[in-house]
């Protein structure tokens, strides 16, 4: 399974948004001025970087046979 390419992108798309996640809670949790500045756009990034993910998932489960 680790040597799938389109299981290593599915990984790396989650990563992603556990990333922006962990940056948007930080921020929040800080407050400030980062906060104020960019937190709605975090969130934007991470709804969109969380459908990306969802939809990889999905590809990755219908090419692989899944039912």
């Amino acid at each position: 399974m680790f040597q799938d390419p389109l299981f290593i992108i599915v990984a790396i798309a989650i990563l992603v948004v556990l990333v922006i996640l962990m940056i948007g809670l930080g921020s929040f949790t800080k407050g400030g001025e980062f906060n104020r500045k960019h937190a709605n756009r975090l969130m934007r990034y991470r709804v969109a970087a969380q459908a990306v993910a969802v939809l990889l998932i999905l590809v990755f489960i219908y090419l692989r046979g899944g039912n």
